[in-house]
C-alpha cells in the first residue's frame, strides 16, 4: 500500500532561501476530486506525472504516482483541467536528514508559501528549522485541491 506521510507548515521567516539546493516550476491540475480521492496531473520541468491521492485529512494519506510522457501531461492539463489547476515554484531545502519542499504559489494563490516534509512514520522525529512557523497539516484550506476552489487571494485576513 502506498502511503504519503507529510507534515505541512507555514513559514516564520525567509531564512530558508539561503539553503535552497535547487528549484522547479510545477503546474498541476485536477482531473477529478471527490470525497474519497483526487486525480491530478502534474508537469515538473520535463517530467509528467499522474497522481491519485486520498482526500482524508491528516498527515497520512494513500498516494499513488505514475510517470507519464510530459507531452501527454500537458495535453491532459489543457484538455481537462481548465479552472482546476495551479502553479507554484518548489524549492528544495535539506535540513538534518530530511528534504523540505517549500512551495511558493502563483496566480490567485500568490503570497502563500508552505513548507512540507515527508516522513517514514507519523511519529518520526525531524529537525525543525528556525524558519518554520505554524503547522497546518490538518487544515484543509492548505490542500492544493482546496486552493483551487478557494484561492488564497480570496481568504479573509485579519
Amino acid at each position: 500500500m502506498a502511503l504519503e506521510i507529510e507534515r505541512k507548515f507555514l513559514l516564520a521567516s525567509e531564512d530558508w532561501r539561503a539553503a535552497v539546493t535547487h528549484s522547479e516550476t510545477l503546474w498541476q491540475g485536477y482531473l477529478t476530486t471527490n470525497e474519497r480521492c483526487s486525480v491530478r496531473v502534474r508537469v515538473a520541468g520535463e517530467l509528467g506525472y499522474l497522481n491519485i491521492k486520498s482526500t482524508t485529512l491528516g498527515v497520512v494519506r494513500h498516494e499513488f504516482e505514475y510517470a507519464v510522457p510530459v507531452a501527454e501531461a500537458h495535453e491532459l492539463l489543457n484538455l481537462f483541467c481548465e479552472g482546476r489547476s495551479l502553479g507554484k515554484t518548489r524549492f528544495h531545502v535539506p535540513v538534518g536528514g530530511h528534504l523540505w519542499e517549500i512551495d511558493v504559489f502563483e496566480g490567485e494563490n500568490a503570497g502563500l508559501i508552505v513548507a512540507e516534509v515527508e516522513l517514514s512514520a507519523e511519529d518520526e522525529v525531524f529537525e525543525r528549522p528556525s524558519w518554520l512557523g505554524e503547522e497546518v497539516s490538518g487544515d484543509p484550506r492548505y490542500y492544493n485541491t482546496s486552493l483551487i476552489a478557494h484561492p488564497y487571494a480570496r481568504w479573509a485576513r485579519s
